[in-house]
């Protein structure tokens, strides 16, 4: 497949286009910024272009002749708390989607977050059962993980008038590279992230995916929770959520089915393949 990839210069845009290569796939990669020292440049299988996804034209040079699109292009935290982040990574994505209506690409993996939840960028983290589902409320509090939101919406509406069309919103936590290096030693401050991560391998395997697996594995617009099963704290995750939410209910079954972490990952497993490995 001929795989767009925007944002392809950050550090998870870094690790997705270098797997998505591995697994044999051609790849046009996109970012505001040019690093020419980065490993996959001189790759026959990589082209890169310069651009701003602010510009809905620019999408729509970008992505001809593609056949799925992976967004990675946006801001990674709240930054100040204002309106940058918030109005440029609801524009970028809405763009993008809309982009990629428009020239007929019906494979969309989008880098949503955690933080649609009220966690750690909020005032308060605010959760209402463990493990953390897909069907959990959204409810933040900051822009970073509104604008995160609103990108799973503007995914339902484009669905909706495009109905060929296949969007994965890609709920990641916190990406490293090792579970040591995601590791928190204030795990009073860690409360708000659930001291979860992602292994930045696996991370990319499951967005791609996300825009290979079978076309008759599902349909429309679905969120999927990507997270490691196992912590980034030596700790019991029943211990961790004894001493930080004792209020907080935990569904029944899930202590005595060995999960070990705050998130129900099961949806990724069924419908894309993915379970999460450490590949570092």
């Amino acid at each position: 497949m001929k795989i767009a990839i925007t944002g392809c210069n950050g550090d998870v845009g870094k690790r997705v286009v270098l797997w998505v290569l591995k697994e044999g796939h051609t790849v046009v990669g996109a970012d505001r910024v040019i690093v020419p020292d980065t490993d996959f440049y001189d790759n026959p299988a990589f082209s890169f272009h310069q651009a701003d996804f602010n510009d809905f034209d620019t999408a729509l040079k970008v992505f001809e002749g593609c056949d799925a699109i992976i967004q990675l292009a946006a801001f990674a935290h709240p930054m100040h708390y204002k309106v940058k982040v918030h109005n440029e990574n609801v524009v970028i994505t809405w763009n993008v989607l809309r982009a990629a209506a428009e020239l007929g690409i019906d494979r969309v993996a989008v880098a949503s977050s955690v933080n649609v939840l009220r966690g750690v960028f909020g005032t308060e983290p605010t959760f209402r059962y463990f493990p953390i589902d897909e069907n959990h409320p959204c409810e933040p509090d900051e822009p970073y993980g509104l604008s995160k939101l609103i990108g799973e919406i503007q995914a339902d509406t484009i669905v909706r008038r495009y109905p060929s069309m296949r969007v994965a919103s890609m709920r990641m936590h916190k990406v490293a590279p090792t579970r040591a290096w995601a590791y928190r030693e204030d795990y009073f401050r860690s409360r708000g992230d659930l001291w979860s991560y992602v292994q930045m391998d696996s991370a990319a395997d499951a967005f791609l995916r996300a825009v290979t697996v079978g076309m008759d594995q599902w349909t429309g617009h679905e969120t999927f929770f990507i997270a490691a099963p196992q912590l980034a704290a030596d700790e019991d995750w029943l211990e961790l959520k004894e001493k930080y939410f004792p209020d907080v209910q935990v569904k029944s079954g899930w202590v005595e089915s060995g999960g070990k972490g705050f998130f129900d990952c099961s949806k990724a497993e069924r419908l894309l393949g993915w379970v999460h490995v450490d590949y570092a």
